[in-house]
């Protein structure tokens, strides 16, 4: 997964695949979902994301539920 912000356009992109995108579709204003040829999502853009997220410039991550070997 790889998550990007472009200041100079106001573009939050998070990919989840590396699979090309076959197809693309603005659900909501604001919001494009991308996807490969077999359907599955392979990433989200968040357009104007200055103004939909609290803070586009950082993130933080956890993973939870996570079981030992």
């Amino acid at each position: 997964m790889n998550v990007t912000y472009d200041v100079g356009v106001d573009v939050l992109r998070i990919v989840f695949s590396d699979r090309p995108i076959a197809e693309s579709a603005e659900d909501k204003p604001g919001f494009i979902l991308d996807y490969a040829a077999d359907g599955s999502l392979v990433g989200v853009e968040i357009l104007d994301a200055s103004q939909r997220v609290s803070s586009p410039n950082s993130m933080e991550y956890s993973v939870v539920g996570l079981k030992s070997p």
